[in-house]
């Protein structure tokens, strides 16, 4: 019906700019919606956690581990998952967990990447404590990627990131459909704002959130699924030390101490607060948002924000 209007190189950016027109005449009454809905979430009721089992992946360090520590803080039986590697703190990790608050925490060593492992390790779970009430997705890995460097070797970033998601899901869904539960998914703000040399995470995040976003279509209103798009976050992930470990570009200086970042307790806080209230998708730190909008709004000024605030050639930052 509308053929001849996009066919047209004229029309078809006169109809451009008319949706960008109707955006900015709307957008004080979105930002005031967007305002309220802010509000009411701290007048939503939080879910109580006491008595109920949350299962995490790459729980031995990072997010995955105060996530956990949060959700013991609650009163949550917790199941904690991580690859098995001489300097896993996994079971330091239970132990704290139990101190905190935890009934009782079931820690398993398993690699995400394995379908089969997955399966045994939600099982396991289910087997344990007869429920699983939120599955908490969040191993990964992010090597730095550079044209310089065999593609081939970046494979597990979407075997683990994407697929080892993906996995733990397929098994987790016939449970979380009994306590109508939750999924929670670490994606991140790189799959939407195409960081340098993030290449591979940054596609492997992305096919996170499309997957994850068609996957609520199924699920919805039985299973609620939380996609968090994070930024910087004061991790390991984020330091020069992380980036020596396997393939990919080399860092000199932790990018906590060049960009915006946000501490990692606040972080894991924030995003447990969110999903028992209900929150459907977590952006921390909030400025986030903004950058992903220029990003799809004003993709040139994206670009050369990221070019002049993103060294990613710059000698004194990275190294092949």
């Amino acid at each position: 019906m509308y053929e001849a209007l996009f066919n047209n190189k004229f029309t078809d950016a006169i109809f451009f700019y008319f949706c960008i027109l109707l955006l900015f005449i709307f957008s004080p009454f979105l930002f005031t919606w967007e305002l309220i809905t802010t509000l009411r979430s701290c007048f939503r009721p939080t879910e109580n956690m006491a008595g109920k089992v949350v299962l995490i992946t790459g729980a031995s360090s990072g997010l995955g581990e105060l996530m956990a520590y949060e959700y013991a803080k609650r009163g949550a039986y917790l199941a904690i998952i991580a690859i098995k590697e001489a300097h896993s703190r996994l079971e330091e990790v239970a132990e704290r967990a139990r101190e905190l608050g935890s009934p009782d925490v079931l820690f398993l060593f398993a690699d995400v990447s394995k379908v089969d492992e997955c399966r045994t390790f939600v099982d396991d779970t289910v087997t344990h404590f007869g429920r699983l009430d939120h599955l908490v997705l969040n191993a990964g890995i992010g090597p730095l990627y550079s044209i310089d460097i065999d593609a081939t070797k970046f494979a597990p970033v979407m075997d683990i990131n994407f697929w080892g998601s993906v996995y733990p899901t397929q098994f987790a869904i016939p449970h979380l459909k009994k306590t109508k539960g939750k999924i929670v998914v670490n994606a991140s703000s790189a799959a939407l704002l195409n960081l340098p040399k993030g290449g591979f995470y940054n596609a492997s995040k992305a096919a996170l959130i499309s997957f994850y976003d068609s996957l609520r279509f199924e699920v919805s209103p039985t299973i609620k699924i939380t996609i968090l798009t994070l930024g910087f976050i004061q991790t390991n992930f984020i330091t020069a030390k992380y980036s020596t470990d396997g393939i990919g570009i080399r860092l000199k200086n932790d990018m906590g101490d060049m960009y915006p970042s946000m501490g990692a307790e606040p972080c894991a806080k924030a995003i447990v607060d969110g999903v028992c209230k209900g929150a459907t998708s977590i952006a921390e730190p909030r400025f986030i948002k903004a950058l992903i909008l220029v990003k799809f709004l004003f993709p040139q000024l994206h670009h050369i924000i990221f070019n002049v605030s993103v060294p990613s050639d710059s000698p004194s930052s990275l190294e092949s």
